[in-house]
């Protein structure tokens, strides 16, 4: 079993920052790519920002240039510090990871439970 937990969400004043954290614990064998995504009610689930093993990052358009990933390979933890918040900012974030559990099983996506981000305008 693996498990996702998320922290760091929270309220903040529009152009002020937050830091999300994510640890991934548990039977981990190897962790490919690692992220965050956000939602609103009534909308898809959607990339905000994800990092692979080797540092390569991708980045939604809305958050280049204010929103920064980051990640610990050893200790199987990632982190979104994101400045200069918008009121559109305001989701649940979810943290994700695509993780294999042993050499011999597929790998798989397992999601954080979420941690609301609201900006204030």
């Amino acid at each position: 079993q693996v498990q996702l937990v998320e922290s760091g969400g929270g309220l903040v004043q529009a152009g002020g920052s937050l830091r999300l954290s994510c640890a991934a614990s548990g039977t981990i064998f190897f962790t490919y790519v690692m992220g965050w995504f956000r939602q609103v009610p009534g909308k898809q689930r959607e990339l905000v920002a994800s990092i692979t093993g080797g540092g390569m990052t991708n980045y939604a358009e809305s958050a280049k240039g204010r929103f920064t990933i980051s990640r610990d390979s050893v200790k199987n933890t990632v982190t979104l510090q994101m400045n200069d918040l918008e009121p559109e900012d305001t989701a649940l974030y979810f943290c994700h990871a695509h993780i294999a559990t042993s050499g011999d099983v597929a790998s798989d996506d397992y999601w954080g439970q979420g941690t609301q981000v609201t900006v204030s305008a």
